[in-house]
């Protein structure tokens, strides 16, 4: 039987009790090795794997400056999540900074608007990963397959959040491990050290080859910047997940300061691989996919097979986190009376049960959606999401530039992790942002999801200002102060 989650006393130096609940009533289940592997593999989603090809062959060996270019951004906003959340850890992370620095509808708009996101790509990720069992046994359908996943990890999440960290360990750790693997038999067969190599073309010259580094002009660093943008997304689930740890300052901090490095090896370090493996404009890339065709090139056997394991396991690494992630942000909106309070309580093993199912019911309707409607309905549940991750990154930015104010103001001694060079980094990378948003609207696809993501965005803001006019949720008064007491509390 659920209950309402209750405060609990904190240690000085975590903010955790050990082994009991964080001071919003969810479990501190996640220990450090769980927290390190999220922060690790949140950065390798599945679009590095089977997107990187069109990223290729729209901007060829070029495409090392649109990653490094988005690896910039992700860092200058991980840098300014991480001052937020190391001096403030709580479930919600940046929604309920933006409640507290920029109003209440701003919170509340950014809070559903990164659940709806995660929501739709618990359908993409199922129905991705269907595809790849379905291939396996084809004797189970594909929408059966999709079931079974989902109802899998959703059993996993509902256990406690001990298990989806077990979970994401094991699934994040395939990831790194297989990247690592590419990247040094990539490398040693790039400087043509690795015995039995079958890929003679393999070497630096590829770089500079069939039509120089930037073949398609200087502009395709731009439109490779658009189809990079999204592998992306992800990184900042680490900030949401540190609540659930007994030390979630520690957590924040190291995973802040690795991201760096994180980027620079798994994104830079295997895309640098491929393009020097094989020239862009390979057909093997075009045909098989970036790794696959690095792989063969190399006499890896099987690599197909190979890769689409990995992608299994990355495909059900971020359905595995896409659900915990939007189950938090349903608990956190629920807490601050802008979601169903339902969604607030958690039970006995401190899981918020009721948003963990609210948010799979939308997911199994999503993946309906995709076998019944996959043109229409579906298509515009994809395209109205896809500008969310680069809203989500804005609100970041113009929320610590405000809450660098408060922080100072109220608990200088938690400003333990500071964006560097500030405030003007901080308005460099809105202006980064900014500008991506504004380029899409030069691309048809783009266009399309900045327009839709615009309008769901409106819908949902004219939603959050009528509330609040109305005084809807926590309204004026002892509920809105007993909220920011409450976020107060959680920093001391």
């Amino acid at each position: 039987m659920s209950a309402q989650p209750t405060a609990t006393k904190t240690s000085a130096a975590s903010g955790n009790p050990e082994g009991g609940n964080s001071p919003d009533g969810l479990k501190a289940g996640l220990k450090n090795r769980h927290l390190s592997m999220i922060a690790i593999g949140g950065v390798i989603g599945a679009g590095l794997f089977v997107g990187s090809a069109s990223g290729i062959a729209a901007a060829g060996p070029g495409i090392l400056l649109s990653y490094a270019l988005v690896g910039v951004m992700v860092v200058f906003v991980m840098r300014m999540l991480g001052e937020m959340a190391a001096a403030n850890p709580v479930s919600g992370s940046f929604s309920e900074y933006a409640d507290r620095a920029l109003g209440r509808w701003a919170g509340f708009s950014i809070g559903w608007l990164y659940w709806f996101f995660w929501v739709v790509v618990l359908a993409v990720e199922a129905t991705a990963g269907a595809v790849i069992l379905e291939g396996w046994v084809p004797s189970v359908p594909q929408w059966a397959w999709a079931l079974i996943v989902m109802t899998v990890l959703t059993a996993t999440n509902l256990a406690s959040v001990s298990s989806y960290g077990e979970f994401e360990f094991w699934f994040a750790g395939i990831k790194v491990v297989a990247i690592a693997a590419f990247i040094l038999i990539g490398g040693l067969a790039v400087f043509g050290v690795l015995p039995g190599s079958e890929n003679e073309s393999a070497g630096l010259g590829n770089l500079t080859s069939h039509g120089g580094f930037l073949p398609n002009g200087p502009g395709a660093i731009l439109t490779g910047v658009l189809l990079v943008v999204f592998s992306f997304m992800g990184s900042e689930i680490v900030t949401l997940a540190a609540g659930e740890s007994a030390d979630p300052r520690r957590a924040v901090t190291k995973a802040t300061n690795s991201v760096i490095w994180r980027i620079a090896v798994f994104y830079l370090g295997s895309i640098f691989v491929v393009v020097t493996l094989l020239p862009w404009d390979s057909k093997a890339i075009a045909d098989h996919g970036s790794y696959v065709a690095a792989l063969d090139s190399i006499g890896i056997p099987h690599a197909g097979q190979v890769m689409n394991f990995i992608v299994l396991t990355a495909v059900l690494s971020c359905l595995n986190s896409g659900l915990y992630t939007a189950s938090r942000m349903a608990f956190s909106l629920g807490k601050r009376g802008d979601a169903p309070k339902s969604f607030a309580r958690t039970n006995g093993r401190g899981v918020p049960q009721a948003a963990i199912i609210g948010s799979v019911i939308f997911g199994f309707v999503a993946v309906a959606f995709n076998y019944w409607w996959p043109d229409t309905v579906f298509e515009f549940l994809l395209n109205s999401s896809g500008a969310v991750a680069l809203f989500v990154w804005l609100v970041i930015c113009v929320t610590q530039l405000r809450m660098r104010g408060i922080i100072l103001r109220e608990t200088p001694d938690k400003l333990t992790v500071k964006m560097w060079l500030f405030p003007y980094l901080t308005w460099a990378t809105i202006a980064m942002i900014s500008f991506v948003l504004v380029y899409m609207l030069t691309d048809d696809t783009g266009r399309q999801q900045v327009l839709l993501s615009l309008l769901v965005a409106a819908l949902v803001v004219a939603i959050a200002l009528v509330r609040e006019r109305r005084g809807g949720g926590r309204g004026k008064g002892k509920d809105a102060d007993a909220g920011a007491e409450a976020l107060t509390r959680s920093s001391s």
